[in-house]
């Protein structure tokens, strides 16, 4: 499997949020370029799906910056569907954000109408457990990525920013996550 170092058109939907992630912009956009050679290895397509995969993952974390919260699933959906609506892809918006809303579902998603949703959640649980779950992604292939896309305080700072939710939040410690 070949790494994907250089996505042109992630920079182009990524490179807005830069001021808003601020510090964090490295390690976010390291986090989506291994989501999404996770995603390509993990399902091969053709350019519509990348597209899609591509605009799922430069939202589907935005958020936690945008709004500041732990619950971002709906702040990271809205932005999405603004792009989507301003590049005339609105036809992508029910996909598009089921990718973003089940990213951390903990279950499967079993609608066979929409492949990538499931893909996605595969690919952002490999990155998000350090490969600890690999759906089939070899070792190789997944220290190769690590070391192509560090995590650069991206880990680090989720464990920040989920102790800080905790403390204020006891009784709804983890409210992205869904079943």
């Amino acid at each position: 499997m070949q790494i994907e170092e250089q996505m042109p058109y992630l920079e182009t939907l990524l490179l807005p949020w830069k001021k808003v992630v601020g510090g964090d912009y490295q390690g976010y956009r390291n986090h989506v370029y291994r989501m999404l050679n996770c995603c390509f290895a993990l399902y091969p397509c053709g350019p519509p799906e990348r597209q899609k995969l591509m605009i799922a993952g430069a939202f589907h974390d935005i958020g936690l910056w945008t709004d500041n919260t732990l619950d971002y699933i709906a702040p990271s959906v809205h932005p999405a569907l603004a792009y989507l609506e301003q590049e005339a892809l609105a036809d992508w918006s029910e996909e598009i954000s089921l990718m973003i809303s089940e990213h951390h579902k903990i279950t499967p998603f079993t609608d066979k109408r929409y492949p990538l949703v499931e893909v996605f959640r595969k690919a952002d649980l490999v990155d998000f457990s350090k490969g600890l779950v690999r759906f089939g992604l070899s070792k190789p292939f997944l220290n190769a990525l690590n070391a192509s896309f560090p995590s650069a305080g991206f880990h680090a700072g989720l464990v920040r920013k989920a102790g800080r939710w905790c403390l204020k939040h006891p009784l709804r410690p983890a409210p992205m996550m869904k079943w």
